[in-house]
C-alpha cells in the first residue's frame, strides 16, 4: 500500500473513472455483446447514483456496489458468463481502483441472436 506523502494529500476519483474501468471489464468478457439500458428513476434523474452504458454504482465508506446490465450472445452459458463478468470486474475494482467491493449484480436484459444467413438464389 502507498502511503500518502503528506497528512493532508488525497486522492479523488472522478466517478466517470469506476463506470469506465467496470465498463470496460465487463465488455472484455467472452459472451458479452454489449451493455444495456440502465434503469431510470429519481436517484438517477438528480444525478445521486452514478450510472451510464449499462453500469450503474454506489460506494459507501470506500466500498463499491454494482448493478450491470449487459445483452450476451445467444450461444453461451448465461450462467458462466455472469459469473465470469463478476470475477473480472471485481478484481478490476480491486486492483486497478484499490477499493473494496460490496456486490456485483448482473442483469442480463436480452441475448442477441447472430442472423443465419439465407441462402443466395439460383437464377
Amino acid at each position: 500500500m502507498v502511503t500518502p506523502r503528506h497528512p493532508n494529500d488525497t486522492v479523488t476519483l472522478a466517478p466517470g473513472v469506476l463506470l469506465t474501468v467496470v465498463r470496460l471489464a465487463t465488455l472484455n468478457v467472452a459472451g458479452v455483446v454489449r451493455m444495456g439500458s440502465t434503469p431510470g428513476g429519481v436517484d438517477r434523474l438528480f444525478r445521486r447514483v452514478p450510472a451510464a452504458d449499462g453500469v450503474q454504482i454506489t460506494v459507501q465508506e470506500g466500498t463499491v456496489t454494482v448493478h450491470l446490465y449487459v445483452v450476451a450472445e445467444a450461444s453461451v452459458n448465461l450462467r458462466e458468463m455472469s459469473v465470469q463478468i463478476q470475477k473480472s470486474v471485481e478484481r478490476a475494482i480491486r486492483e486497478i481502483l484499490g477499493m473494496k467491493v460490496n456486490s456485483i449484480n448482473v442483469h442480463i436484459e436480452d441475448v442477441a441472436f447472430s442472423r443465419i444467413p439465407e441462402p443466395a438464389e439460383e437464377s
